[in-house]
């Protein structure tokens, strides 16, 4: 079951197209963002990735659960909206926010639970799911793909930010 996962995974990833990253006029003046759809590929792009190589955490609880023993060992936190009228799931959104703000995780909203979920191949709705960071092999540098780099980017454009903005994650 897992294998099939893993090949499901591998499978999807060959048949999307590369994460390209297209300069606009304003990043020749230095300021380099991303367009709403290329950050909405880029977090899809991101999520696959750390799937593929056993970097992700999906789940509220488990997230939870994992950032309790190890937040230093997390990059970002993906976050869909709770459905509508569930305040236990959003209070512990909110405590899981702030959490990840006191311990320097990037907080990625996203506009789907369903996609998320979908994206990432779960047969239940997941609101949230976490990328650990990746290593090198003497586990002493923090490595980051292409893709992940300009993440942290995005993120860092909007830290202080009060409200994050809401990514909109590619529909396939």
């Amino acid at each position: 079951m897992v294998i099939a996962a893993v090949r499901e995974t591998v499978s999807l990833c060959l048949q999307m197209p590369p994460f390209e990253y297209k300069k606009s006029s304003s990043e020749a003046s230095g300021s380099e963002s991303l367009s709403e759809v290329e950050i909405g590929l880029a977090a899809k792009h991101a999520l696959l990735l750390a799937k593929i190589e056993n970097r992700l955490i999906m789940g509220l609880s488990d997230a939870i659960s994992n950032l309790a023993k190890t937040p230093e060992e997390f990059l970002f936190c993906f976050m869909a909206p709770p459905k509508p009228g569930d305040s236990a799931t959003h209070m512990h959104e909110v405590l899981l926010q702030a959490f990840c703000f006191e311990n320097d995780i990037y907080i990625i909203k996203v506009d789907s639970a369903e996609k998320l979920s979908r994206l990432l191949g779960s047969s239940t709705v997941q609101s949230c799911a976490l990328i650990q960071k990746n290593w090198s092999s003497d586990h002493q540098t923090e490595v980051l793909s292409k893709v992940e780099d300009k993440l942290v980017d995005y993120c860092e454009e909007h830290w202080e930010a009060p409200v994050k903005p809401i990514i909109k994650l590619p529909e396939k």
